[in-house]
């Protein structure tokens, strides 16, 4: 297995640059996950391929306002930082003593993050680099502290001390932050709450969950009155989970950790499902990572958890212990989602669908069209 086995040629017109004008009036390419059969549908079709008693399950992380722009502190050079992850057990949600620049000590709130930062070469450890970020009314509202070197330093990784006189850090960064978007959308001016699935519940993500974008609330209901179950689990999106896989060997590649919950209600009603004949349906790949990840295959049975970390890499060869069928968009080429939904069907099925969807003229990767493996 070579990680060139999971590329393939994307024309950029097919990079879709906007949503659907309507969520669920997107192309949806059916496959079967066994024989490769594909069929044209629109996503408000899934209700048809799905029976009472069916269990979806669907991320409700919601994305965070993690971009950042501003302005490196005694420079005036313009600067971004990309929040991350937050690092647990630092002094997240702390007021602490500052020094003001007229000497008065003030009270701020402080939190330790994992980022990625532009222009890396101006903004290293070591060196003082702050970079201060201003709100509407052009108040510096934020700081970034430049304080470690992140995990990978060449792409711009870097820890940082956020600091803010704002009552709360989620305050401020509400004040200056955007709402990311994928680098593949080039000038998306609409709005952001596209990007958000219409579920979203807690802001905790630095992506969305995108096969989830494709739900409307009439929608969810008409599947909730066919008898059709929809669960929740939460997984905080990280970027690495869409980065190229740079290695010539994918198992060499290393997916950094990201945190998931399934709460007992979600196992509950997954066990239910397959115990009377029916499927969990995952809606997406990060609704997949949590299920798969709770799996307990020493007693062969879905735990419950509670924000627990995982980096589970699905590759070719995985044994699924949890999902049936599968939601998800079109993915980058090289990337680990295209190697976890070759390993839910074949590479070879996987293949032949995307090159029907191309030909076909689907919109592909976060604001694409859908796709359901069954």
């Amino acid at each position: 297995m070579k990680t060139d086995d999971f590329d393939y040629d994307l024309p950029e017109r097919c990079i879709a640059q906007e949503p659907a004008a309507v969520r669920d009036a997107c192309k949806m390419l059916v496959m079967n996950r066994e024989t490769g059969e594909l069929e044209d549908r629109i996503f408000r079709d899934i209700i048809e391929y799905l029976e009472p008693g069916d269990v979806l399950v669907a991320n409700e992380t919601r994305v965070m306002p993690a971009r950042l722009l501003g302005a490196k502190r005694g420079t005036g050079g313009q600067a971004e930082v990309f929040l991350l992850r937050q690092r647990m057990g630092t002094a997240a949600d702390a007021y602490v003593a500052t020094e003001g620049p007229d000497g008065a000590l003030g009270s701020n709130q402080q939190a330790i993050w994992e980022v990625l930062v532009r222009p890396g070469k101006r903004l290293k450890p070591g060196s003082g680099a702050i970079v201060d970020f201003c709100d509407a009314e052009g108040n510096v509202a934020l700081s970034a502290e430049i304080v470690d070197w992140g995990a990978d330093s060449g792409r711009g990784e870097r820890i940082a001390r956020l600091t803010t006189s704002r009552p709360s850090l989620d305050e401020a960064l509400h004040a200056v932050g955007h709402t990311p978007l994928p680098p593949y959308i080039k000038h998306y001016a609409g709005d952001e709450e596209l990007y958000q699935t219409v579920y979203s519940r807690h802001e905790s993500s630095a992506a969305a969950p995108t096969a989830g974008l494709h739900f409307t609330p009439e929608l969810i209901e008409r599947l909730r009155a066919k008898g059709i179950e929809w669960h929740t689990v939460e997984l905080e999106v990280g970027l690495d989970t869409f980065r190229i896989v740079d290695e010539d060997d994918p198992e060499k590649h290393t997916i950094h950790t990201e945190f998931y919950t399934v709460p007992q209600e979600t196992v509950d009603a997954c066990d239910a499902a397959h115990a009377r004949g029916n499927r969990v349906i995952a809606v997406g790949t990060t609704s997949v990572r949590s299920l798969e990840s709770a799996y307990d295959r020493e007693l062969g049975c879905l735990r419950a958890r509670n924000r627990e970390a995982t980096s589970l890499y699905i590759l070719p060869g995985y044994t699924f212990g949890v999902v049936d069928a599968l939601v998800t968009n079109f993915h980058v080429p090289r990337s680990t989602l295209m190697m976890l939904v070759s390993a839910f069907s074949t590479r070879e099925n996987i293949m032949a669908a995307y090159k029907h969807a191309i030909e076909s003229d689907y919109r592909l990767l976060s604001f694409g069209d859908a796709m359901f493996i069954e």
